[in-house]
């Protein structure tokens, strides 16, 4: 049997090249090595961030413990860092996992009969990612550009901010299962419904034109792994050069906000008093909640940082509607993602999302000042 052989540059001819598989399995074996290191020096970041910031803002800075620069400052320190973690890695592990998947057929499973279920799958894996309204951002990044259908990310972003494990243990220690199963209920049911009205009134014709461009220049950024995903298996480095490109090019886009939607909440987070919501919403007439929902945007807090301020909030007489439509507006329509999200939608579609959000958590505020008193 001969040798195949081609045409050289110079007209001889020369043995055609095949894939060294040894050096393959050494950059693997490397790889693996390096993204095993990376890990564990990710998570003793992750994991160090909260005592490292406290230090900056008391010992380098002189800070008094307890005051507000200090609480500001030790939140900037922390959700900064959190939050940029949480974009590398994420972003990362997405596109090195959509490298190598049909992009096309999960948006057609996702686009046709399945779209309901999609809603209900977007929402309930936001209900099971322990994320706040700016960290589930990265993960909104991963699944526009992976062309999923906008209804379904939505449905994603609203849930995530809003149900974690953490915050369910805590709603149950404090306002016992009834009202936590009815928030988790009611937190999924905004997200399904809010991913519907967005696929219905076709969002996606409204997302930041940097993201259209991405998704529209698909095709060609990834011709080579698309069509060799049909043909053989991509290896290794492809999935690694094809996820690097996609996470620098997004984080280069996105960094500079983050640390502007951060240090804008960090301010908020550490110089605007508790006690006055409730000092000023404590009557429970109608337009108390309303009211709370607007009152709530500026703020900037997590589920599970938020609960303790409802407990507080009660105990001073507010009621449960209330207080829930506060705490939900402050988690999940915050100055601080509202900045990041702007460079994701258009004006006109960050207006959509940030209006029906005020409408659901009135309309949530109305109905458990009305029925939480049987609940509780």
């Amino acid at each position: 049997m001969t040798t195949p052989t081609k045409q050289s540059c110079c007209g001889g001819t020369s043995k055609l090249q095949k894939p060294n598989k040894a050096d393959a399995r050494n950059w693997n074996g490397k790889y693996a090595l390096s993204v095993t290191a990376l890990a564990l020096l990710w998570w003793l970041a992750y994991t160090t961030i909260q005592p490292v910031a406290h230090w900056l803002a008391i010992s380098p800075l002189g800070l008094a413990p307890g005051s507000p620069a200090a609480a500001s400052v030790e939140f900037f320190f922390y959700d900064t860092a959190k939050i940029l973690l949480l974009l590398v890695s994420l972003i990362y592990a997405i596109a090195w996992a959509r490298a190598g998947l049909n992009v096309e057929r999960v948006r057609d499973y996702l686009s046709g009969k399945a779209r309901g279920i999609g809603y209900f799958l977007g929402s309930a894996f936001g209900a099971v990612t322990p994320f706040c309204s700016c960290s589930s951002i990265p993960l909104f990044l991963g699944f526009t550009t992976a062309n999923i259908p906008v209804g379904i990310t939505m449905a994603f972003l609203i849930t995530s901010p809003l149900i974690n494990e953490l915050a369910v243990v805590l709603l149950w220690g404090l306002l016992g299962w009834k009202i936590t199963v009815a928030y988790v209920v009611v937190g999924m049911a905004a997200g399904i419904i809010g991913g519907y009205l967005m696929d219905a009134i076709k969002a996606e014709r409204w997302l930041h034109p940097a993201i259209l461009e991405a998704i529209a220049s698909m095709p060609s950024q990834s011709a080579v792994i698309k069509a060799s995903s049909s043909a053989r298996k991509i290896s290794v480095r492809e999935r690694h050069n094809f996820a690097w490109a996609e996470t620098s090019t997004i984080f280069q886009r996105v960094w500079k906000w983050v640390i502007i939607g951060v240090a804008l909440g960090a301010g908020l987070h550490g110089f605007v008093p508790e006690n006055w919501f409730a000092q000023h919403l404590g009557a429970g007439e109608w337009w108390s909640v309303p009211l709370s929902v607007l009152l709530g945007i500026p703020l900037y807090s997590s589920v599970t940082g938020i609960i303790p301020v409802m407990e507080s909030l009660l105990a001073k007489g507010l009621p449960i509607g209330t207080t829930l439509a506060f705490c939900m507006s402050t988690v999940v329509v915050s100055l601080p993602e509202m900045v990041m999200l702007r460079q994701v939608m258009t004006a006109r579609l960050l207006g959509i999302f940030v209006g029906y959000l005020l409408i659901m958590f009135t309309l949530v505020g109305w109905l458990f000042n009305i029925f939480g008193t049987f609940m509780i």
